[in-house]
């Protein structure tokens, strides 16, 4: 036996035993449901026989079995809610075999290659990671099945139908993967993946694992809050449920945890038999994508849906992020021989579809957009975002500033000396400049001041509209219209159709989430009041350089929105705007703006 067989065969029979402890919990738990039932049994058999006769005996037969009686509905009710509980599903973009035919074709080679059942399915998700997703569970099936009803060509109809869906795990891979990677690579990375659909199709290992995830989405159900007294009530028999469930889970955790870890080792053992030097070489584009993918959410798309647009082609952007990432790393030369090879996205029939299905998903799952594009949440296309999200995104903050100003009686500047005909002073950067400079704690009192007008902002947008996602109007104002979440579809049933089957229409993606608020991944925390003031100062100076300097608003891949001054970046405005707001120092922030012929005396544009 070689070292390679030797350690899979190690690491599938740890997995085994774990599973084995596992179903024995299962059992005991089964036993001792079963206990006091039997225990009457044998009272009422020894009482027929004569053995236990008198009423003493008479008593002790009834009360073991009204304790049997109220065991076996305790056991029932958990039992049927195991049963019935829905476990976490990870959201995700379906994608049929139709939309992907030679991605499908790959993993089954794969899979061939390594000896183990191709999973079920495909699924994406705007994630860089890759994992085997177990949905034979019966809450998951009767979703399966209910979409295959209503999407002939989902991911169930495949060769091997529906049995195949229930039978297999699904294959979740990683959306930004298929757009950096090349073919060779993706194979590399997700054979370790594809490898551990051998120890899953073990019967032990499936029952551990369903056991578990029931046991795992009691608990969860359970602990969903409830408002009022009556309800309260109404729910202490799935409380009692839950504690149950909480207290069979707690017992079986180290044994899932070594469970899994067998598993992975089996896999990874299994693996090394395909592509292994080109998997070390791929893991390094793992890293790297991850990287570009934080990057470009936190610094690029999130702006974007601050302002109630969600840029649908993100994974399209990580290329770019990416790229630019390697030219100022100079690494440029090694990345692009690379990317003059064939791209995964290649293996699907329309990958526009897909990235757009995926990139609404993220915004979804990351900010907390609705499921359907309207008047305030749109796509917006790479071409489109230095004017629809840049621009108005600074001035949209600039003419926020100017509306406290005119709140606090904030007289125009100095040069300026005039006022709008409603008696508000012209929006001039020199004004801003000047009050901040006046020291006093005016700094302090305006971010105080920019802080509740975001908050009205926020409630004013969420009573228009009762879906909007509280936090989205934070730096977009009151025409930044994120809204919330809606059941109506999922990617598949708004502005990303997810032509040819790339996207399900078979419902919400996130409806096994229940009832949980949207963002479920916030980004960032919630940011203070200074940052705020120096995020809408920072705005202010940029309308001011467009309207009176010829700048422009641009978009750096790897910073977000950015300033661009005769077609150059400028990325020194962060430290002169501190200066400026923290301590009252307007001198770098004049040297800064003469540099780039600045006039503060010019009254800007706003929204």
């Amino acid at each position: 036996m070689s070292g390679t067989s030797a350690g899979e065969e190690l690491g599938a029979q740890a997995a085994r035993a774990r599973a084995l402890a596992l179903l024995r919990i299962r059992s005991r738990a089964t036993a001792v449901a079963l206990l006091p039932a039997a225990v009457a049994v044998v009272l009422f058999a020894a009482g027929v026989q004569g053995f236990a006769d008198g009423s003493g005996w008479d008593a002790a037969r009834w009360a073991v079995t009204a304790c049997a009686v109220v065991v076996l509905l305790v056991a029932a009710a958990v039992a049927i809610a195991v049963v019935r509980a829905r476990p976490a599903i990870s959201p995700t973009v379906p994608l049929s075999e139709k939309a992907a035919p030679d991605l499908y074709r790959l993993v089954r080679d794969l899979a061939e290659r390594l000896g183990v059942p191709a999973p079920s399915a495909i699924a994406l998700t705007p994630d860089c990671d890759s994992w085997l997703e177990d949905r034979t569970h019966p809450a998951a099936d009767r979703a399966a099945r209910e979409a295959a009803h209503r999407d002939a060509a989902g991911p169930g109809t495949g060769p091997g139908g529906r049995r195949r869906v229930q039978a297999a795990p699904v294959l979740v891979i990683g959306s930004p993967f298929l757009w950096w990677m090349r073919v060779a690579e993706l194979r590399a990375v997700l054979a370790p993946v594809v490898a551990g659909t051998g120890p899953s199709a073990h019967p032990d290992i499936a029952a551990a694992r369903r056991f578990v995830r029931g046991l795992d989405g009691v608990v969860a159900d359970a602990a969903v809050p409830v408002q009022g007294p009556v309800r309260k009530v109404l729910r202490l028999p799935r409380a009692l449920v839950g504690r149950i469930a909480r207290l069979l889970l707690r017992s079986c955790h180290s044994h899932a945890a070594e469970m899994e870890r067998g598993v992975a080792a089996a896999a990874s053992t299994r693996a090394q038999a395909v592509d292994y030097g080109l998997r070390i070489v791929a893991q390094e584009q793992v890293g790297l994508a991850y990287a570009g993918w934080d990057r470009l959410l936190t610094r690029v798309a999130l702006p974007a849906w601050r302002m109630g647009r969600w840029p649908s082609r993100l994974d399209a952007g990580v290329v770019s992020a990416l790229t630019e990432l390697s030219r100022r790393d100079r690494l440029a030369d090694g990345f692009t021989s690379r990317l003059g090879e064939r791209p995964a996205c290649d293996l699907l029939e329309e990958p526009g579809a897909a990235d757009e299905a995926a990139s609404l998903l993220a915004a979804r799952l990351f900010h907390g957009g609705p499921a359907e594009t309207g008047p305030g949440w749109s796509p917006v296309d790479w071409q489109q975002y230095p004017e629809e999200v840049v621009d108005r995104k600074w001035r949209t903050e600039a003419a926020r500033l100017h509306r406290v100003l005119d709140d606090m009686s904030v007289p125009p500047a100095s040069a300026a000396g005039m006022s709008g005909m409603a008696g508000a002073a012209v929006p001039t950067l020199a004004r801003v400049v000047e009050h901040l400079a006046s020291g006093n704690g005016s700094g302090e009192e305006l971010a105080a001041g920019i802080s509740a007008a975001v908050a009205r902002d926020e409630a004013q947008a969420q009573v228009q509209n009762p879906q909007q996602v509280p936090g989205s109007a934070g730096s977009a104002g009151s025409t930044g219209g994120a809204g919330g979440v809606s059941s109506s579809g999922g990617p598949g049933a708004g502005g990303p159709s997810g032509s040819g089957g790339s996207a399900g229409s078979g419902g919400d993606v996130l409806d096994f989430w229940g009832p949980d608020p949207l963002p479920l991944f916030p980004l960032q925390p919630p940011r203070t009041g200074t940052e705020l003031l120096a995020d809408h100062v920072a705005a202010m100076v940029c309308c001011a350089a467009v309207d009176t300097a010829g700048a422009a608003p641009g978009l750096d891949w790897l910073d977000g929105p950015a300033l661009l001054v005769d077609g150059e970046r400028r990325s020194d405005l962060g430290t002169p705007v501190l200066s400026l707001v923290e301590d009252g120092d307007a001198g770098p922030l004049h040297s800064w703006l003469a540099s780039v012929g600045v006039r503060t005396d010019k009254p800007v544009r706003l929204v």
